[in-house]
């Protein structure tokens, strides 16, 4: 039996002595293993496990730690309520397999803020992990959403309950109007913004792909409108490029994409679009790999903002070739 085996990690190869476990190789490279998340052969290793799952031959391990911020220059940021970040995508935290999993993809995704749902605690079991066990707070911009009001009374006082307990002021606001569609109900999300920036918050608004809307909710003390692409969770793509551009031209406030992104494509045309952002869940965390799924949404935000800085080609009704005819043999 050979004394050591193959494993691929984080892309690249690498032995360790076999019968070795997740933990001897993390403290093989020289990790410290409170600071980072395991993925072994697409399935997380919960952090309490490490020392119990035995490496095998052929194994594929990511493995992975918080760090700020994307890839993308740093010059080119973008400001909220006064506030700056260097990642253009913002993730949600809802509907992954676990909380490890949820914190991996997030660093992949380099993403520098994270919706979370205000909800009640467990008092059955007090202890039982918590998101701020696995995402930090202090390293992440929590922005706590109003997920499932249906009316602005349970938005606002959602949120200021989000409040007490965090001491968060910008936060994102969506008013819902009915559960088969999760349109935002124009009317009350109206409302709410206006009570909310009166009492000091820092609402990010979801609301419909419509630049009248858009101009209101910023009249109304928004410190950003999110115009959805397509309803949330279909992974439809942008519907609406149309509309979203007119609201992209209009605003004085910065303008994110939020619901209907399904893959990364999507994500690219978004950006391409002069939106400052784009803010996705369901379609990273219903992939079939939401880690590789996540680093593939953070290249496309970045691709798709550099190429609206670049400056895309005029469109033409006929060819023309790249090679001039003139001078062929």
């Amino acid at each position: 039996m050979s004394e050591t085996i193959s494993l691929t990690v984080n892309g690249e190869p690498r032995r360790i002595a076999h019968g070795a476990s997740v933990a001897d190789l993390v403290a093989d490279i020289g990790l410290n293993p409170a600071k980072v998340a395991v993925e072994r052969n697409a399935i997380i290793v919960p952090r309490s496990t490490l020392a119990d799952v035995a490496l095998a031959d052929g194994d594929v391990l990511e493995i992975v730690h918080f760090v700020g911020g994307g890839d993308v220059s740093a010059d080119d940021t973008w400001t909220v309520a006064g506030r700056t970040f260097r990642s253009r995508l913002i993730v949600g935290t809802g509907k992954y397999k676990d909380f490890a999993q949820n914190a991996a993809a997030l660093e992949a995704s380099g993403a520098e803020i994270v919706t979370v749902a205000v909800r009640r605690v467990n008092v059955s079991d007090p202890k039982a992990p918590m998101l701020t066990d696995f995402i930090d707070p202090k390293k992440v911009t929590y922005l706590p959403n109003t997920a499932g009001c249906f009316t602005a009374e349970d938005a606002i006082r959602t949120l200021r309950l989000a409040r007490e307990a965090g001491g968060w002021d910008l936060v994102k606001l969506e008013v819902l109007g009915e559960a088969r569609t999760l349109y935002p109900d124009m009317r009350e999300t109206l409302k709410a913004t206006e009570v909310l920036a009166q009492e000091g918050f820092l609402p990010m608004v979801y609301c419909v792909d419509d630049p009248i809307a858009a101009k209101q909710l910023e009249e109304a003390g928004a410190v950003a409108v999110m115009p959805l692409g397509a309803p949330i969770g279909s992974g439809l793509g942008i519907q609406n490029k149309v509309t979203i551009r007119l609201i992209v031209e209009g605003a004085k406030v910065p303008v994110l994409v939020d619901a209907g992104v399904g893959t990364a494509s999507d994500a690219a045309v978004a950006m391409e679009l002069g939106v400052d952002g784009v803010l996705m869940n369901t379609a990273i965390a219903e992939a079939r790999d939401p880690i590789r799924m996540a680093r593939a949404m953070r290249l496309a935000v970045e691709a798709g903002r550099d190429a609206y800085l670049a400056g895309r080609m005029a469109t033409r009704k006929y060819a023309d070739p790249s090679s001039p005819l003139a001078g062929m043999i």
